[in-house]
């Protein structure tokens, strides 16, 4: 390697380091607001905010970064692997960002900073018009950025693409179509069966003890309590700093101890994908998942396919009577997994069943495209929710705060993210496919750790990190293309075993 090479790679780690220190520096404080942080904050973090997102773009868009990485692209057979891989995915995210006037850029990133405040407030509230001016600030740049990405491109197609790289709205399309042919019939023969009726309603769980449920089911996944904790904030979701520093955060809620338990599992798994990176990618554009399809599909698969699963309820229940003696003493692992698998539309998409839940993401992927497209605006964005979930689920939105104000996505500029929900719990079903030629999963799941689960998935795709697209990485994972009725028949024959329909 001659002299000249050597110190372009030395500059790339360096590049990369501060791009490294630069996010932790950014989710430190997005985690704070958004956990422990006093309610009227928001204008000095907002201030905080801008200034570091000016030296962001400055650091990714300088003429010296650019030269480096152009460089190291022109010379990319004298690397390895990784380090075309690094300077590959710098070149994506450079192509996008510098195509951005830096003012928009900090002044998007104010608006983001307001944005996790007031939408916080407008939903305790009930207040969608307080929102509403943010929210059309955070769509008409998201539509903006993209038209200045990719001028000749359908701007929700590079939308889409920035969380799931191939990602279409025709992809989508079909694939939302194959599930509204099988799930829709499915629900509706559900719905005219008596069997929800008999199901029992658990009520009464301390807050308390069900931190003390969270960490039995954080130790039952392999979750090293050394790199990952699990705080509270009004929406789950999960952040990474480095492999060896993962958090995810759930919510209590007295009355309904599955929403916490299984937001802990779901971001769990979001949390073992993090935390199995290969060390080698440390501080390096390739650290973390590749997208959020297949993040999802981590996340979906801990939470529904093995957490909604006969064997993995069965197994933990003797947990769950011991935490929660009065409220379980009467159930069996069959009425356990029946009531856990409920399938019955409703008004929550954190809260839905594995069954109805794409339609909760198809609605929201719906309302995205419209806004995109300039059928609808911002304003009309609760009509259309409330109609729409008439239509696909049959059930009447009381409030905004029920209804468009319960996700915190769009207030954190997360536009074109719900499609990857959808995707990933179809990932999911072809992964376990696979998974079952090497792996007795029930045996697994009753063993009282799933950590031979967590390995396999390790193997196959956690070390990898971003190392390949998504699409590559799938069909590394499953030796086949991706294909949907393995999801669909999952769920067929689930919830027809269950509801005897």
């Amino acid at each position: 390697m001659t002299e000249e090479m050597t110190a372009k790679l030395e500059q790339l780690a360096e590049l990369q380091k501060k791009m490294y220190a630069f996010n932790y520096a950014s989710s430190s404080i997005y985690l704070d607001s958004a956990t422990v942080a006093p309610k009227d904050t928001e204008e000095g973090r907002g201030e905080a905010l801008a200034i570091l997102s000016e030296y962001g773009y400055d650091l990714a868009t300088r003429k010296e970064t650019i030269e480096l990485l152009e460089y190291l692209n022109e010379h990319k057979d004298e690397l390895t692997p990784h380090q075309a891989r690094e300077v590959e995915l710098l070149l994506r995210d450079n192509e996008f960002m510098k195509t951005i006037p830096v003012e928009e850029y900090i002044a998007y990133q104010k608006v983001l900073s307001k944005a996790d405040y007031v939408w916080h407030k407008a939903k305790a509230e009930n207040d969608f018009e307080s929102f509403r001016p943010v929210l059309k600030e955070i769509f008409d740049y998201n539509i903006k950025f993209a038209k200045y990405y990719k001028p000749d491109q359908n701007p929700y197609d590079t939308q889409l693409n920035m969380f799931e790289r191939g990602l279409t709205m025709e992809k989508c399309d079909k694939f939302f179509a194959t599930l509204r042919e099988h799930i829709v019939p499915l629900i509706k023969k559900i719905c005219e069966t008596s069997k929800n009726e008999t199901l029992p309603v658990l009520t009464g769980f301390p807050v308390e003890k069900q931190k003390e449920l969270t960490k039995y089911l954080m130790d039952y996944m392999g979750i090293d309590p050394n790199h990952c904790v699990c705080g509270e904030t009004e929406h789950p979701f999960t952040l990474e700093f480095t492999k060896d520093d993962v958090r995810i955060t759930t919510h209590y809620y007295e009355e309904n101890f599955e929403f916490s338990m299984y937001s802990v599992i779901h971001e769990g798994g979001h949390a073992l994908y993090e935390l199995g990176g290969a060390d080698e990618h440390k501080y390096t554009a390739v650290a973390g998942g590749v997208s959020m399809g297949i993040h999802e599909s981590q996340s979906r698969f801990f939470e529904n396919l093995i957490g909604r699963s006969e064997a993995f309820i069965t197994a933990i229940l003797p947990k769950v009577k011991e935490i929660f003696p009065k409220q379980f003493r009467d159930i069996t692992p069959r009425m356990a997994y029946e009531m856990i698998n409920k399938a019955q539309p409703s008004l929550i998409r954190t809260e839905a069943d594995e069954l109805t839940y794409c339609l909760h993401v198809m609605i929201r992927y719906e309302i995205e495209k419209k806004v995109f497209a300039g059928e609808l605006s911002v304003d009309d964005i609760p009509a259309e929710w409330n109609r729409l979930y008439k239509e696909y689920l049959g059930v009447d939105v009381p409030s905004d705060s029920e209804g468009c104000l319960q996700d915190s996505h769009w207030s954190g500029g997360s536009i074109g993210y719900f499609p990857s929900y959808a995707l990933g719990s179809a990932y999911g079903a072809q992964m376990l496919a696979k998974m079952r030629e090497d792996i007795d999963v029930e045996a697994v799941c009753a063993s009282g750790s799933l950590k031979p689960i967590a390995d396999w998935l390790g193997e196959r795709i956690y070390q990898h990190a971003s190392m390949y697209d998504p699409e590559v990485l799938f069909e590394m994972v499953c030796g086949a293309p991706f294909d949907p009725t393995y999801y669909v028949e999952y769920l067929e024959k689930k919830f027809s075993d269950i509801y005897g329909v």
